[in-house]
């Protein structure tokens, strides 16, 4: 697998890191033609969850790219290696047409192929939030235990103090609280784990929690407006976002949606204890829509 980087400008002039991950003894190609020679069949762009970045997919690209999709991923405002402060939001309309320039930009370096959009938790949000208000041109889009709602709501009493605080300090930073055994459960050998990793942070601000909370819930009110094929997981025992929530969008989407509910799965399906199952799911997905454009 090989593996590139750079950076893109997003908005508010921030300092956005892309990692991109390509078949052995492929690159970035121009045409149709020299495609076909790469056996590139698509690309997906990645949106990671809160706190985390995209390094903790690589081995999702290591078995999306050895079967010959590219997967490209950014660096969130406030994680990794982009800019800005851990765990901030400007916006969500900052945050959805960052999305929009990584698949702009992985159009460009890749004319010509199908683009799948696939988000995580919060990059989840991001992902279905993109789709809706901005419909970039995409083959599908992928949602993985979509923050949309949290697994427990909090009481109007804190989401009131919250709105009041973020009035006056929206980038006041708080704790997710969120632990490993939290999010997945040990036993998967290729699992990419929190501990001792030195980019991930469990920091958020009141802007980006209020943010979050109120485009999850603008994306279910509109999303009978999706134009796009929906491959959408959730596992029944997330702690942390709302599986009756994801449950509900694939009903009301009917058959644009895929729907894979696992029963007893934690919030990162892939590196869960079937995570490798998870993931041949999802490229099974992909390659059947690359095949039925």
């Amino acid at each position: 697998m090989l593996r590139l980087e750079r950076r893109l400008i997003g908005a508010g002039e921030a300092q956005l890191y892309v990692r991109e991950w390509l078949p052995d003894n492929s690159e970035p190609s121009t045409s149709a033609e020299e495609h076909e020679r790469a056996k590139l069949k698509s690309v997906v762009c990645l949106l990671h969850g809160m706190g985390e970045h995209g390094e903790r997919f690589s081995h999702v690209a290591e078995s999306l790219t050895s079967n010959g999709h590219a997967v490209i991923a950014i660096d969130q405002f406030g994680h990794g290696y982009s800019s800005g402060k851990r765990g901030h939001m400007l916006s969500i309309g900052a945050t959805i047409s960052n999305a929009a320039l990584m698949i702009d930009d992985a159009s460009t370096r890749h004319p010509g192929l199908p683009l799948f959009l696939y988000g995580h938790s919060k990059g989840g949000n991001i992902a279905l939030n993109c789709a809706l208000r901005l419909h970039p041109k995409l083959s599908g889009v992928i949602l993985s235990s979509p923050w949309l709602r949290l697994a427990f709501q909090p009481t109007e009493a804190k989401l009131w103090l919250a709105r009041r605080l973020a009035s006056i300090l929206p980038a006041l930073q708080q704790s997710t609280g969120l632990k490993a055994e939290d999010l997945y459960r040990s036993g998967n050998p290729r699992a990419a784990t929190i501990e001792n990793d030195r980019l991930y942070h469990n920091k958020i601000t009141l802007r980006t929690f209020l943010e979050i909370q109120r485009a999850g819930e603008w994306a279910i009110e509109h999303a009978d407006e999706i134009d796009v094929p929906i491959l959408l997981f959730h596992g029944t025992a997330d702690k942390v976002t709302s599986y009756d929530t994801s449950k509900e969008l694939a009903e009301r989407l009917g058959e644009r949606c895929t729907w894979y509910s696992v029963e007893g799965g934690y919030h990162e399906l892939h590196n869960d204890v079937d995570g490798e199952r998870t993931i041949g799911q999802m490229m099974d997905w992909i390659e059947y829509r690359c095949q039925n454009r």
